[in-house]
């Protein structure tokens, strides 16, 4: 019970410190292939593979179904079009399992863009924006990306509070379309 107890005060102290995106500007996106889901449906998610089409907005979440990451996943799905239309590749990430992230890619994505998994949190420390880690359990930091097409981190976002991430991130995006 105390190990519970004091893994909410750690959880709660995280969540209400501001966060800093770990990768900044100009830096080298770490390259990775990941399974993911779609309406449900599983297939591997390559980086290297999506940025052949045009720019890729890579958001981290840290746990599927709760209050903060389902209201995100609303508003990037309300958005998802608006990606297409400026050239961009969408995808979440979090350590939860592809099973886990199958029903929340219909659910809450309502099948407009996928989600990767990474339960053994390689492309979340990768990118530096591991929350919480104990053993080999953790959850990523809310953390978006723009990745330009030449692999470099063209955008960066980090915030706690999931309200800004898809204004930001579609900003960046268009702005990469103008020029």
């Amino acid at each position: 019970m105390k190990r519970v107890a004091a893994l909410a005060l750690l959880f709660g102290c995280v969540v209400a410190t501001p966060s800093f995106a770990a990768l900044k500007p100009g830096d080298a996106a770490p390259d990775f292939t990941a399974k993911a889901a779609l309406g449900g449906e599983e297939f591997s998610f390559s980086l290297a593979n999506a940025l052949k089409k045009g720019p890729v907005v890579l958001y981290f979440f840290p746990k599927a179904f709760t209050t903060g990451c389902t209201a995100e996943a609303h508003e990037f799905a309300e958005a998802a079009a608006s990606y297409t239309a400026a050239g961009a590749t969408l995808i979440g990430m979090s350590a939860d399992s592809i099973e886990t992230l199958h029903t929340f890619s219909t659910q809450e994505c309502s099948a407009k863009f996928p989600v990767a998994a990474d339960p053994d949190l390689k492309v979340i420390r990768a990118y530096d924006s591991t929350m919480i880690r104990i053993g080999s359990l953790g959850i990523s930091d809310r953390i978006s990306y723009v990745i330009g097409t030449d692999g470099k981190i063209v955008y960066a976002y980090s915030a706690s509070d999931p309200d800004k991430h898809v204004e930001n991130t579609l900003a960046a995006v268009r702005a990469l379309k103008k020029n």
